[in-house]
């Protein structure tokens, strides 16, 4: 672990990848982007607290233009590993539809052996965000935050890709008994699950640990599951706001999760009760939404909180009846 410091406690403690991202989309191109499932998770948090903690390793490779607009957002670099070797990257094209995409390269590089390191300032933070990373990093970040089985007055949520599901699917099934929220898409719920039906997914989702289980489907919102005192299950369905153009998807997905994050640790200390999470997923819903309008995280480093509540605003008349 990383030697204390005097900074204050974060409120967030976000660990996965921080990345160099070259996307290719139809209409245009770019390249040494700032990507990674914990980048866009921090600087999304950054809209609702003040106190983030970024957790990741980057290589000598890594543009310091990136790290300068994330401490310019207030989030905290102090948990970020800096090795000799390149950086993680990813370069991919994205298809007529932007709905499909090839991945043409990874270079895991510093991720290889990263062993995850929490510093003291950051442990304790109120809310805990395992971004997306191997189930074996996610572990030990649980640890290092001191969270065992559940802690009241802490609130983790986690990512999984389904990669995770695939090679490390018992790993990961340690990780979702200490989660408070889950986080995946449809397609890792319908093969997590062993199922199709999205509803009956979300249920044997909970069965499986978390309290929560939010199910992303991409331009059409997400639903959140809940587990009752009874033996019920709770249902929230949520909308996404509707785009007309779509420059760049990469990230929104880890937008979402962050907004989420940054959003309940701004309501206080946990537990979160239904209206909070509701609230939650429709921030998470329209920050996302921005992440989207330009190539990487563009869009969200020139965006303000009027620009945020005018959508949100938008988003209650399109949806009222």
């Amino acid at each position: 672990m990383s030697t204390p410091s005097s900074a204050p406690p974060s409120a967030v403690v976000i660990g996965g990848t921080i990345a160099i991202d070259h996307v290719k989309t139809p209409e245009a191109e770019g390249t040494d982007l700032l990507g990674g499932s914990a980048a866009y998770a921090a600087l999304a948090a950054s809209f609702f607290s003040p106190a983030v903690s970024l957790i990741g390793i980057i290589g000598h490779d890594f543009p310091k233009k990136h790290l300068a607009m994330l401490v310019g957002r207030g989030i905290s670099l102090e948990g970020v590993e800096r090795s000799e070797n390149e950086s993680f990257t990813w370069s991919g094209e994205y298809h007529a539809n932007m709905n499909e995409r090839t991945t043409h390269r990874v270079g895991l590089n510093v991720l290889e052996n990263w062993q995850v390191k929490v510093p003291a300032s950051a442990a304790g933070a109120t809310v805990v965000v395992l971004a997306n990373m191997s189930p074996d990093n996610q572990l030990e970040m649980l640890a290092q935050c001191g969270v065992e089985g559940r802690n009241e007055g802490r609130f983790v949520i986690a990512d999984t890709m389904d990669l995770w599901i695939e090679i490390a699917n018992e790993r990961l099934h340690e990780v979702l008994p200490h989660l408070d929220l889950f986080v995946l898409n449809e397609g890792e719920a319908r093969e997590l699950a062993g199922t199709s039906n999205l509803v009956k997914a979300g249920r044997l989702l909970l069965e499986k640990g978390p309290r929560h289980v939010v199910i992303k489907l991409g331009e059409f919102g997400a639903i959140l599951f809940s587990a009752t005192k009874g033996a019920g299950v709770e249902l929230f369905r949520a909308t996404a706001w509707p785009l007309e153009a779509l420059a760049d998807p990469t990230g929104a997905g880890d937008t979402f999760l962050g907004a989420m994050a940054g959003y309940l640790a701004a309501q206080g200390a946990p537990p979160y009760d239904r209206a909070a999470l509701r609230q939650a997923i429709v921030q998470g819903s329209m920050l996302a939404s921005f992440t989207c309008e330009a190539f990487s995280t563009r869009r969200l480093e020139e965006l303000s909180g009027e620009d945020l509540d005018e959508r949100l605003e938008l988003f209650r008349q399109a949806t009222a009846w």
